[in-house]
């Protein structure tokens, strides 16, 4: 199907409570530092507002997204990116000790092979040790390969004991051409209403200054999130796709 009727099914997903959508506690696994407040920053809000904060991954170290900066070397800018998280997560109301890094190689995360393997079995042991009933993973649909592998290592999660219920964010997939053909299934799911959380989830969007462009200066080409991305994700609603 075309992607501009996928997006608008996606628009017309019922609107439902958190405890509905995803009962209990969840496990977010986020591609890069950033995706966490992007994809998921009203749904962190809200379940850390009904005493079910969940437990959130970062994979990617994020140290490449200003590659030819010389200030900003892959370690101190990952050291950033690590701060600018706590920062932004803090702001959703995050517990400090639900949030944990992988520090996997920004724009290398593997989908199969050794690597890949140990952080499934370090993710499967967090769903494990939190009693976690749901992961939720980026679109599959994502374009960008880190996402990709975030959604195996969800697809692979949902699989083991103790068997958690996947969930689909989408964020760079709302961003996709009308035009383009998808080979997707009609979707299955539910909206959730963020509008109490939205100037949360915006400052801590913000809190991301780094992808702001507001504090690496030597490289012009680095990444910033652009206003299209913006755009559509800081709306009163977030997408949660049956997977």
């Amino acid at each position: 199907m075309k992607v501009s009727d996928y997006l608008a099914a996606l628009a017309s997903l019922p609107v439902r409570d958190l405890a509905e959508i995803a009962p209990g506690t969840s496990l977010v696994i986020a591609p890069h530092p950033d995706d966490e407040s992007l994809g998921c920053g009203g749904f962190i809000a809200e379940a850390t507002r009904l005493g079910h904060p969940p437990v959130v991954v970062i994979v990617s170290d994020g140290a490449a997204s200003h590659p030819r900066s010389r200030l900003w070397p892959p370690a101190r800018l990952a050291a950033l990116r690590e701060e600018e998280t706590r920062k932004a997560t803090a702001m959703l109301g995050l517990p400090p000790g639900r949030l944990h890094f992988l520090r996997l190689p920004d724009t290398a995360v593997p989908t199969s092979g050794p690597v890949f393997d140990t952080a499934v079995q370090a993710l499967a042991t967090m769903v494990r040790q939190y009693g976690c009933a749901n992961v939720l993973a980026p679109w599959r649909h994502d374009p960008h390969c880190d996402h990709l592998a975030a959604w195996h290592m969800g697809l692979a999660l949902k699989s083991l004991p103790p068997y958690p219920a996947l969930l689909a964010y989408p964020v760079w997939g709302l961003t996709l051409q009308p035009d383009m053909v998808i080979h997707e299934a009609m979707p299955e799911g539910a909206r959730l209403d963020i509008s109490a959380h939205l100037a949360t989830k915006r400052a801590a969007i913000n809190a991301h200054r780094s992808q702001r462009g507001l504090v690496v200066a030597d490289d012009p080409d680095g990444f910033t999130l652009p206003d299209v991305l913006l755009d559509r994700l800081l709306r009163p609603h977030e997408y949660l796709i049956v997977s």
